[in-house]
């Protein structure tokens, strides 16, 4: 199997993240956004996908453990994320990704959670611990079952899925450790879409129900 399936669907969620410099209504942008990379899912992430879970109980529990380590830091030390190692001209500074105009808006929160919950645990599992960390050990990643463990490849990921997280990258540190090493554990693409998936799901209720809208940036 070539690369498509797993990478072009992560690099045309990059190019989305550039919606909001339009100007669409935050609706139309929400649309956009989730019929777009439903699209693309379906038309060209399908050959590699498998949702199929081997452990249902440690699955949920490391969803829902990697939401508490995410957030966990901020609720014991106020002001935390305001240091300089955190928020910097390099990793850029916490700033919520929601205008207040929008907090409101029941469909807009309803796509954003959809579009956390269940797009983004997708695409980015099928290129991180799916195809990345593969390659990184053979570029013929397809001779390489999933969820091999190499120490270079494993750091590698989570390294640079910290960097992904700009000023949360401590926590996206230590997430990403968990979830590579979730992936070794189970070897399944299903357990890690799933995992990922709660995690974000918690995450998103509690940005809704609590106000921390720099969660969603």
């Amino acid at each position: 199997m070539t690369s498509t399936p797993y990478v072009v669907p992560f690099a045309v969620f990059l190019g989305f993240m550039a919606l909001h410099t339009l100007g669409l209504p935050a609706v139309a942008e929400q649309l956009v956004w989730f019929a777009g990379m439903s699209a693309v899912i379906a038309l060209i992430a399908r050959p590699a996908l498998d949702f199929r879970v081997r452990n249902w109980v440690g699955t949920i529990a490391m969803g829902v453990g990697v939401f508490v380590l995410w957030i966990g830091p901020d609720l014991l030390f106020p002001g935390y994320r305001a240091h300089w190692l955190l928020s910097n001209s390099i990793t850029g500074s916490v700033a919520a990704g929601l205008p207040e105009s929008e907090r409101s808006n029941a469909l807009v929160l309803l796509l954003r959670g959809l579009r956390a919950s269940f797009i983004v645990p997708i695409v980015e599992e099928l290129f991180w611990r799916a195809w990345l960390m593969r390659w990184l050990i053979q570029p013929d990643f397809s001779k390489i079952p999933l969820g091999t463990y190499a120490p270079q490849a494993f750091l590698i990921v989570a390294a640079m899925f910290a960097a992904e997280h700009g000023p949360y990258w401590d926590v996206g540190l230590a997430c990403g450790i968990l979830y590579n090493w979730w992936m070794v554990r189970t070897k399944s693409l299903g357990d890690l879409i799933l995992a990922h998936g709660i995690t974000n799901a918690c995450l998103s209720l509690y940005v809704v129900a609590a106000g921390k809208w720099e969660y969603w940036a």
